[in-house]
Parts: C-alpha cells; sequence; structure tokens
C-alpha cells in the first residue's frame, strides 16, 4: 500500500468522479483508476460501487474513507510539527539554574525566551554548579544557568554576563564610614561566606584577595546576607545581589574584589535546535 494510492481514494471518495478526481490530483483517468484498483485488491473487497454513470462509496468505503482521512490529516500535522521542532519551535527544553541567577538574569531570559516560543513547555530545576555538571552529562537538563569555572571536557559553556562583587556589611558597621577600602583591608573582620559547594571559583577568589576570617558559611546568598543583616559578620556578594536584602545591609564598593560571571553549560554533542535558540535569545540580550 503506497501513500499515492490513498491520496488517489480520498479523491474519488470525495468526488465520487473519476475524472473530477483525476482532474484535482493532476493525472489522467486511467493510471488513478489503476491505483483504486490495486488498493482494491491489496484491501481484499471493493472500496466503490461504480458504472458508466455513478460511483458510490461501499459501506466499508466509507469506513476505511473516515479512517484514511483521520490518518492523512495526522501525517500532514506530524509533518508541520517535525518542521516546528526542527526550527526549535515546539517540544521540551529543560533548565538548570543557580539560585542567584532569579535575581540577576534568569527571569528576563525565561520571559523573553516564553514570548518567542510559547509552545515550548520550559522545565526549571534549581541546584548548584556542580550539580549542573553532573545533570548535564547524565542527560537530565539540557542547558545550565551556571557560575564558571566549568571544567568538563564534554561540555561546552558561554560566558553571558560579568559585574562587580560588592562588601555587603550590617547597616552602621565601621567599614561604612572607610571612604577607600581594598579587599587586602578585609581579613581582621569575621566574613560570611557562600559555601564553596555552591560555587567554588567565586570561594577561592574570596580566599586568595581576601584571606579572609570565616565565621559562618551558607549555600544560598539570600541566606549570607541574612546573616550579615543580623550582624554575623561581612560577606562579599554579587552585585545583583543588592535586589536582596536593603533594609539592614549597605554594600560598598572595595578595590581587588572578584567579579560575578555567569554562563551558560551545556553538552558538546547537542543538537538541539531549543538549545541553540536559548542560548542565542541570551546572547543578544546580554549583549556578549
Amino acid at each position: 500500500m503506497e501513500l499515492r494510492q490513498l491520496h488517489c481514494f480520498l479523491a474519488v471518495a470525495e468526488e465520487l468522479n473519476f475524472s473530477r478526481a483525476a482532474e484535482k490530483l493532476n493525472m489522467t483517468q486511467p493510471p488513478l483508476s489503476m491505483h483504486i484498483q490495486n488498493l482494491e485488491r491489496e484491501l481484499g473487497f471493493p472500496l466503490f460501487y461504480r458504472n458508466n454513470r455513478h460511483v458510490e462509496l461501499t459501506a466499508a468505503g466509507r469506513q476505511y474513507y473516515e479512517e484514511v482521512q483521520e490518518i492523512l490529516d495526522r501525517l500532514n500535522r506530524a509533518g508541520e510539527h517535525a518542521k516546528q521542532a526542527h526550527l526549535g519551535e515546539i517540544g521540551t527544553l529543560t533548565i538548570g539554574f543557580v539560585g542567584s541567577a532569579t535575581y540577576d538574569i534568569l527571569p528576563a531570559m525565561l520571559r523573553d525566551f516564553r514570548q518567542l516560543y510559547p509552545a515550548v513547555h520550559v522545565k526549571l530545576h534549581e541546584m548548584a554548579t556542580p550539580l549542573q555538571m553532573e545533570a548535564l552529562q547524565h542527560k537530565r537538563i539540557d542547558i545550565g544557568v551556571v557560575r564558571p569555572p566549568v571544567n568538563d571536557s564534554t561540555l561546552q559553556m558561554k560566558l553571558i554576563s560579568s559585574s562587580p562583587c560588592l562588601l555587603a556589611v550590617p547597616k552602621g558597621h565601621p567599614l561604612t564610614d572607610s571612604r577607600t577600602l581594598t579587599a587586602s583591608e578585609l581579613s581582621s573582620y569575621p566574613f560570611v561566606m557562600l559555601s564553596r559547594q555552591t560555587w567554588a571559583g567565586l570561594y577561592d577568589e574570596i580566599l586568595a584577595r581576601c584571606r579572609p576570617s570565616i565565621c559562618q558559611e551558607a549555600l544560598e546568598f539570600q541566606t549570607v546576607l541574612g546573616l550579615v543583616a543580623a550582624g554575623l559578620g561581612i560577606a562579599v556578594v554579587p552585585q545583583a545581589a543588592m535586589n536582596l536584602h536593603t533594609q539592614d545591609v549597605a554594600y560598598l564598593e572595595v578595590e581587588g574584589l572578584p567579579a560575578a560571571a555567569m554562563g551558560l553549560a551545556w553538552r558538546k554533542d547537542s543538537h538541539s535546535p531549543l538549545i541553540d535558540a536559548f542560548i542565542r535569545l541570551a546572547t543578544k540580550q546580554n549583549g556578549k
């Protein structure tokens, strides 16, 4: 059975006239009749009652017409859906992200992506960068919004933003009276640190530049800033963290603090148009 035979059958069933059906299909009548005869032979029963003046569907033909029409409609939809998937317009995109991305670049990226690709289902999973690396390797997520560095030869990373870090101190802290500060002057103050398991790169840079006296560690910046507000210590945080705590925390510029970078990571062997579309949008949005 060939797809051409099914199209011929539908044309005859809709026109109930071989001449008009042949014209509709841009073919002559003899090959059209041959297609119908071959189809009936393969099925083992007649689809039409016909004579020189009249063509009518048999009971089997009417049933066959309904189901063939549904099959061909689904086949046409399948082709359209496949084209949309090829263009990255439909499907599912699973994104991992560090928590700090939600008060930095992630909300705008997601909002714009959903506007451009409303038929794409976006699944989100909050997780630290090391866990995203593992999830990417095991194909549990398609793309990660991560904090560099990414030291994995199977993954590709693109830097999409970088901003200076600030020093967060409790309101009224003596350092707020300082006109200029350098990172090396902070070693005598107690530090609240974001855990190394959350962001190893920043943790190591703070150790190298500030030589801090660590009094407490936390897994999220929101917790870090809450502890700073409570007076437990000072902390080095990304500039975007100012969106979280302003009432009881002051933010100071300090010379020599590291920058806070954000990147996208994905598997090098990925060939998904959805991943490509998200990377293009994020790159354009952040001017990288």
